[in-house]
């Protein structure tokens, strides 16, 4: 199982069954890149009877991000220690193409267009003879809710009339006028019920269109990835292409005979991840596309990889194939596991705060209805002292709420603990302060057929399984002993279950034999994917494999180019956001280090693009629940008040800085003099170096006027503590500003009341990685967007329900983003009609100017006094809780006013909010 990232085939977002990293920009070295051992001339071609000399090439290609799918960079790193040349080739998680390394291995990302996937939705919607007739006159769902308003006022005007003949002296003509308006009133309601039923028969039929049986048109989106991924994987002219999961099937596919037909041998093979015909898709198309692209190609790959016997054998099967498929499991790198030297690390007993004699069960990987984790929380109630760890990350998806609501509901929610992700190398180590693993997996395809991750990495963290009973778990379990069986989704059996595995745990972990461990490991596993390489490949090339020592742990790091080689004269080293990393320019600014919504990554970006004298570093100070945007540095709360780390953060700024921008008042040497910017004040003045202060909202906002001025605002629904704390945190801001005579800056209009010395830089946005190519307000179901970063901050519970209620109605389709990474925010506003910002603050904020830079219509509250004033005006939908839902409505029935609102948006943040315009006003600061 792999990729946590939304698979491009379309398939609902899961994870892989280990606790992963959450995708982020990953932090580049403080040292230069380090070079591998030189090497042979690389060739011009490469296959088999080419001539070739150097490193056979392989090419590993992925529908996700690459970030954090551990199959594929185990995969990478076992070929390059094997003597392979290796590029990973995956999808860009923005519109632009991206490079990074990961040790030797070469990392690219490539910009996936919806072309294909628009064209196709297109053609669907072509008026046909019957859609003109069934849908006369109606030509969208606005022009139908029209015409329900129009029949509607008809009929209350023509039942007055019956009324007011009811009225008059009874008399056969008024008897008979009466009877036949009444006639005529129910004749046109039959006729325009019946038009409705026609309206929305048509409706649902043309929006399920139904399958052709051709891949390509009934999932055009694997051709939009063979226009992005073919083009790279022929440049690279690979001797051996290894594709992927489903998605990469025809991509590889076509690229190899495309290779072929240009005289070059590229031997391919295809890694079926899943039993592609068992996943539940959420649509026929998808139903009928994937297994059809898989029954086209899989028997032309040079050989077949899966994840498991039985997956293997259902294959060869299904498809008549002539060899079984190899079967490499995804096991951990036993090298990379530490066991007892692991304990200065934390473990999930010391995130939950639990002493060692608490009984901890553990899950790890994915959280999905399918998973069955609701037997584990009602198994709670009778296991009294045991507690729940969900290793799953901070921000709960749909299930994962389920489930700790399920646990309100019983009682037992402070024994379910949720506790983040980590690396994956380090999985093992983190979960063997635990008792026993739980794998709770229903009877669903997928799940019976393979030995998920978590298995061995329960295992090589020495924890012995609790299961259900589906098939190769409860055949593993029962050969090995190394758990305890129950009967999926039954409360009562799992308790049995985890009570038998308790009193016999020892015993159980005893049976995790070192034999056990060396065939589920990755160590192991991947010799047999490395010796079908050499098959695939071919004597000649084979023979030029040289291997060398690559680290497991090695990281993705930033950096374009082949990694083993050093870069050339005038090439330009950038930092993760775009920017000009700290170096020997005339000004070298420091910032740092709140990064709120990613601002300070995104300052830095614009100023190096428009300063030629200017290079940057970003600091970001880090939580738990923190979203990690783009920084040089990200640096956990706790390790600030490390003396080694202060003394290092003074050594840099200090010594390397020439301006300093703190943003949100944090101190900029850690805490090595206090907590405040303030502290640090001295020792940057005494270095010469120019301070600023950039503010963002509560850092500064008085809570008592916001509330006094705005009866929706968010202070309204903050607890009196958070109250009071923030009342304080700002007032202490506000003295300060007023009195340290520094240049200060706020990032939006309305906070120029709060500091009256401040000047305007606006929220910085990256336009182009924003444009989106499909255009607004063309769905009759517009679909509808809201992210709350903070949902109290945004007035989120007041408007949720309005656009739960426009959903159900089938008036919108309604899209609430919470924990969700932030490049996956990016893919649902360019895919959304309309964006919903918030309903508390006044003003705007970053997600408006990038719902405005994906050219969407934002609604929003503002405070048109407070924009007037600063000489702008937003092209926002304004709006409040209360008249939100006839905001809605108005962009439904006027879809040309919502689409010109939406190309103003574009205008507006390309004037105020691409870097341009606050660069422009941060350039005193700079001189």
């Amino acid at each position: 199982m792999s990729a946590p990232e939304q698979p491009v085939s379309g398939r609902p977002q899961q994870e892989t069954d280990a606790p992963r990293a959450p995708l982020v920009h990953v932090q580049p070295p403080a040292d230069p890149l380090p070079q591998a051992p030189a090497e042979r001339p690389r060739p011009t071609s490469g296959g088999e009877g080419d001539g070739a000399v150097g490193r056979p090439r392989l090419v590993v290609v992925v529908g996700n991000p690459v970030t954090g799918d551990s199959r594929v960079q185990k995969t990478a790193l076992a070929a390059a220690r094997a003597g392979w040349d290796v590029t990973l080739v995956g999808r860009s998680p923005s519109r632009k193409r991206e490079e990074s390394v990961l040790g030797p291995v070469r990392v690219v990302k490539v910009p996936v267009s919806g072309h294909m996937r628009a064209a196709a939705s297109a053609a669907r919607r072509r008026s046909r003879l019957r859609s003109r007739l069934t849908q006369w006159g109606l030509p969208d769902d606005g022009a139908w809710l029209r015409a329900r308003s129009v029949h509607a006022a008809w009929v209350r005007e023509h039942t007055t009339r019956v009324g007011w003949l009811a009225e008059r002296p009874s008399g056969v003509r008024t008897a008979v006028a009466r009877e036949a308006l009444k006639g005529w009133v129910r004749l046109r309601r039959y006729a325009h019920k019946g038009r409705g039923r026609l309206y929305q028969w048509e409706r649902r039929h043309a929006a399920e269109p139904r399958p052709t049986g051709d891949w390509r048109r009934d999932w055009p989106e694997l051709l939009d990835f063979d226009l992005a991924f073919g083009p790279v994987i022929e440049e690279l002219r690979p001797d051996v292409l290894h594709a992927n999961d489903i998605a990469m099937l025809p991509i590889a596919a076509r690229s190899a005979a495309r290779l072929r037909a240009r005289g070059h041998r590229t031997a391919w093979l295809y890694d079926a991840h899943e039993y592609v015909r068992g996943i539940e898709w959420p649509d026929a198309l998808r139903r009928a596309a994937f297994p059809a692209a898989e029954d086209a190609f899989i028997r032309r790959a040079g050989a077949v990889v899966t994840v498991s016997d039985e997956l293997a054998a259902l294959l060869r099967e299904q498809y008549g194939l002539r060899r079984s498929p190899l079967v490499v499991a995804n096991a951990p790198v036993r090298a990379a596991v530490r066991g007892a030297a692991a304990g200065e690390r934390a473990g999930v007993r010391d995130v939950c705060g639990l002493e060692g004699d608490v009984p901890l069960l553990v899950y790890a990987g994915w959280i999905g209805p399918e998973r069955g984790l609701d037997v584990a929380v009602e198994g709670l109630v009778g296991l009294h002292r045991a507690h729940l760890a969900l290793v799953a990350g901070s921000k709960p998806n749909a299930t994962l709420q389920a489930l700790l609501a399920l646990a309100e509901r019983l009682g037992v929610r402070e024994r379910v603990h949720v506790v983040p992700y980590v690396p994956q190398e380090q999985v093992p180590d983190y979960l063997s302060s635990a008792d026993l693993g739980l794998i709770c997996f229903r009877h669903v395809p997928n799940c019976e057929i393979s030995l998920p991750t978590k298995a061995a990495e329960y295992l090589h963290a020495g924890l012995p399984m609790v299961t259900s009973g589906v098939r190769t778990l409860r055949a593993f379990v029962e050969r090995t002993g190394v758990g305890e069986v129950f009967v999926a989704e039954q409360p009562r059996s799992f308790v049995a279950a985890v009570r038998r595995a308790l009193a016999r745990r020892d015993t159980l972990a005893g049976h995790i034999t070192d034999e056990l461990l060396r065939e589920l490991s990755w160590e192991h596993q991947s010799d047999g994917l490395l010796h079908l390489y050499e098959e695939l490949a071919g004597p000649r090339a084979a023979g030029r494999l040289v291997p060398r020592d690559v680290p497991w742990s090695a990281a993705e790091r930033p950096g374009a180019g082949r990694a083993a080689e050093p870069a050339g004269a005038g090439d330009t080293c950038t930092a993760p956001g775009g920017w000009r990393p700290l170096t020997s320019t005339p000004v070298r600014l420091g910032l740092g280090c709140a990064n709120s919504a990613g601002q300070l990554a995104q300052f830095a970006r614009a100023l190096s693009e428009r300063r030629a004298d200017l290079s940057a570093e970003v600091v970001m100070h880090t939580h738990e629940q923190s979203v990690r945007y783009p920084a040089d540095v990200h640096t956990p709360a706790e390790r600030a008040a490390e003396l080694g780390h202060q003394l290092e953060r003074a050594r840099r700024v200090l010594g390397s800085c020439t301006h300093y921008l703190s943003d949100s008042f944090t101190p900029a040497l850690g805490r090595l003099n206090g907590g405040h910017i303030r502290d640090d004040l001295p020792a940057l003045r005494a270095a010469g170096i120019k301070v600023a202060l950039l503010a963002h909202g509560s850092d500064v906002r008085d809570p008592e006027r916001h509330m006094a001025r705005y009866p929706h605002s968010h202070y309204h629904a903050a607890d009196e503590s958070v109250l009071a704390a923030l009342t304080r945190k700002s007032a202490r801001n506000r003295r300060f500003a007023a009195e340290c005579g520094l240049p200060q800056f706020v990032t939006t209009p309305d906070l120029l009341d709060d500091l009256p010395g401040a000047r305007w830089a606006p929220l910085v946005v990256d336009v182009a990685s924003w444009e989106s190519e499909l255009p607004a307000m063309e769905r009759c179901r517009p679909v509808v967007v809201h992210a709350p970063s903070k949902r109290w901050t945004k007035g989120t519970e007041r408007v949720v329900p309005v656009l739960e209620e426009l959903d159900r109605r089938g008036h919108i389709e309604f899209r609430l983003a919470t924990g969700v990474p932030w490049e996956r925010v990016r893919e649902l506003v360019q895919d959304a009609d309309i964006v919903v910002d918030q309903f508390a603050v006044g003003t705007y904020g970053t997600f408006a100017c990038e719902g405005m830079a994906a050219g969407r219509p934002v609604v929003a509250y503002l405070d048109e006094q407070v924009h007037r004033a600063a000489g702008i005006e937003p092209p926002v939908v304004g709006a409040t809780p209360r008249t939100l839902r006839s905001a809605l409505e108005s962009l439904l029935d006027d879809r040309e006013f919502a689409r010109r609102t939406a190309r103003q948006s574009v205008e507006y943040v390309r004037t105020y909010h691409d870097g341009g315009y606050t660069a422009a006003v941060l350039d005193e600061f700079l001189r």
